[in-house]
């Protein structure tokens, strides 16, 4: 909690920039939050399509 607040301050201060400031406020306001697995998600398709060249 306390390097989201500093990092809040940078970017109040210094012109820092936000994308620090965001994460550790998002990761402080979830730090007690549990990510389950779903099994039943799909897979994701990056790198299985087939190029004309290899057919």
């Amino acid at each position: 909690m306390a390097s989201s607040i500093e990092a809040l301050m940078l970017v109040a201060d210094l012109g820092a920039p936000t994308m620090f400031a965001r994460i550790g406020i998002m990761s402080a306001l979830n730090r007690h939050v549990e990510r389950v697995f779903n099994p039943n998600r799909q897979d994701h398709h990056w790198g299985k399509r087939k190029l004309k060249r290899d057919e």
